[in-house]
């Protein structure tokens, strides 16, 4: 990946490497799921034009929420340059058959959350993971069960899903940003799972030993074909590889995004139409969209405007952050190189590569564990 072309970036020493606005586009917690997931919910249907009829079936299937009706007019500016902002995101609730990755205590939260910024022309993106436990001014939010939160200047990010879901997490991205999001995806852990199964697995390649008792992860060095249940203990895993911190597993996050991109893109879904269907069928029941997104007509038209863009055309960065001096368990983010972030995928322009220097995690602790097969 070219450093300087929109969008793309190069591997960078330290980094994991994997090969693997706003009109519409014409054309789509704790320890919990990761942008693997969020992408392919969105890319998996890549194929769905060829369903025919059976969109209608499909349509029944999909959740969405009326995230413009919830914020009103308290939102950024809409910006009209031809780029796209969708706000990826993750549910860890432990009810149902989610409760064996751990105790229910009372709600979901949101895992890493990724503004995923598709750039004119839709060719080239970049996502932006943010760390859910960072330090943010969170906003005024309406809260899920009724009433109103108000403002706090020093709020952990991923209680914002906690107390007022979609709506509130978006307004609290958008409050971070300046930016307004156009679209929103959300998946929990046994809709990844389905997904990655349904798929057939995602090969990668382990430089080392990965064994997390927390995440359930056992992998010897070398080639492996991800399982569900397998690709979820991997984008869990944070004790096993680096530092043992959170910004170690995003960067393990990013790697198997990029494995999973090329997976999809390697699957023929045309020459296996009850494939196409299995996949479509269980992506549609498995992601909940902003009501914009929320047919199958729409997720369609919305997954073909991504479909030229493949992992070498992504650059994945982590929001630039620090360890917070008041809490180590903490992170709060790099004013002047955030805003560096932010102001790029504004102006639909590269994140520039010093926008992440001297944040935490930055080079990568976990180099070289993860890569696509």
């Amino acid at each position: 990946m070219a450093d300087d072309n929109t969008g793309a970036g190069s591997s960078r020493p330290g980094r994991i490497r994997a090969t693997g606005r706003h009109p519409k586009a014409p054309g789509a917690r704790r320890k919990a799921l990761t942008v693997g997931a969020w992408s392919a919910a969105g890319l998996v249907l890549l194929g769905g034009a060829g369903l025919g009829v059976a969109y209608f079936q499909l349509n029944g299937n999909l959740k969405g929420v009326d995230i413009n009706s919830a914020l009103g007019t308290d939102r950024p500016r809409n910006v009209d340059n031809g780029s796209m902002d969708i706000l990826l995101m993750g549910s860890d609730s432990r009810k149902g058959v989610n409760g064996k990755y751990g105790d229910d205590d009372g709600g979901a939260r949101a895992d890493t959350a990724m503004v995923l910024h598709v750039y004119e022309g839709h060719r080239k993106a970049s996502v932006v993971s943010i760390p859910r436990d960072t330090v943010v001014s969170r906003p005024e939010c309406r809260k899920t069960g009724g009433g109103t939160s108000p403002a706090v200047q020093r709020a952990v990010f991923n209680e914002s899903y906690a107390i007022g879901g979609a709506a509130c997490s978006v307004k609290t991205v958008e409050k971070m940003s300046g930016i307004r999001m156009d679209h929103y995806l959300e998946v929990d852990f046994t809709g990844f799972k389905k997904l990655i199964d349904k798929l057939g697995g995602v090969p990668v390649t382990t430089g080392e030993a990965i064994k997390d008792r927390s995440s359930r992860l056992d992998l010897k060095p070398g080639r492996h074909t991800l399982s569900g249940e397998q690709a979820l203990g991997l984008v869990r895993t944070r004790h096993a590889v680096g530092d043992g911190s959170d910004l170690s597993r995003i960067q393990l996050q990013q790697a198997f995004v990029k494995a999973l991109i090329t997976q999809v893109k390697n699957v023929d879904l045309f020459g296996d139409p009850g494939k196409l269907y299995g996949l479509a069928d269980t992506a549609t029941r498995t992601v909940t969209t902003d009501s914009d997104l929320s047919s199958v007509n729409e997720l369609l038209s919305f997954t073909r405007g991504l479909k030229s863009i493949g992992s070498e055309d992504m650059r994945l960065v982590t929001l630039p952050v620090v360890y917070d001096k008041a809490d180590p368990n903490r992170v709060v983010p790099l004013e002047k190189q955030g805003r560096q972030v932010w102001n790029a995928l504004h102006q639909d322009r590269p994140i520039p590569q010093s926008a992440t220097k001297g944040a935490a995690g930055a080079p990568s602790d976990a180099s070289d564990v993860v890569k696509s097969s």
